[in-house]
């Protein structure tokens, strides 16, 4: 069977298109990739291939595929690996809903109250957030994790919950390292979410989240970021 072509449109600071990223590399699979500027107009060209003008988008033998999410889970139902059961596997429906249910509650519990941190106002709004998001990750997503072996659901190796999150958990915990947010941060999620903090570290440390990412460029992408945020207030 001939190797699929594949072309990503991608930008480097986007954790979404980062999801894409660690999915093709973990399969193994070659790719052209094409940046996308983010910082300006979409290209007529490129909104040809995804008129809503975001990135990723995915180009597999000339079928265009778009969202992240979507893109990962074709790539799993094509390539066959641990990071979902085959869709004839009785076990995929069960497997896929519990993924999607724990990516859901990270983002309606945990991220919504990390966002907060990010918006606080004063050191006193912040320090609140950060204990708020430290309880969000422990109450809701160490009983999540329980079984995670290392990784989601007992898996010894990469599965989609992982890559569907991955981006993010390395940006947050990256945040502490560049001076964005408190060191202290790290040592209470080990000490108060010790399951989603173990979790967590396994993920980010795994070859396919880090290398497909540039830690010094995003982290400069989120020092500008945070100075404009502060200028606007």
């Amino acid at each position: 069977m001939a190797a699929p072509t594949i072309k990503l449109y991608t930008n480097p600071s986007s954790p979404w298109s980062q999801r894409v990223h660690i999915a093709l590399g973990e399969l193994q699979l070659p790719y052209e990739a094409e940046i996308v500027d983010l910082t300006q107009p979409r290209t007529p060209e490129y909104l040809l291939v995804n008129p809503k003008g975001q990135v990723p988008a995915l180009s597999y033998n000339g079928d265009i595929i778009t969202e992240s999410a979507e893109i990962a889970t074709f790539l799993a139902d094509a390539f066959p690996s641990t990071l979902l059961p085959a869709p004839a596997d009785s076990a995929r429906e069960a497997t896929q809903q519990r993924i999607t249910s724990f990516v859901q509650t990270y983002f309606q519990k945990v991220a919504s109250a990390f966002m907060k941190v990010q918006q606080a106002k004063s050191d006193e709004d912040r320090t609140a957030a950060l204990a708020n998001y430290v309880d969000a990750a422990a109450t809701e997503l160490d009983p999540l994790l329980a079984d995670a072996a290392p990784f989601f659901a007992g898996s010894s190796r990469l599965t989609l919950a992982e890559i569907l999150l991955g981006p993010f958990l390395l940006r947050a915990y990256l945040l502490p390292k560049v001076g964005l947010l408190p060191e202290s941060l790290l040592a209470d999620l080990a000490a108060k979410a010790p399951v989603f903090d173990k979790w967590a570290k396994q993920a980010i440390t795994h070859p396919s989240l880090t290398g497909s990412w540039d830690e010094e460029m995003v982290a400069a992408h989120m020092k500008s970021k945070a100075k404009k945020a502060q200028a606007a207030k």
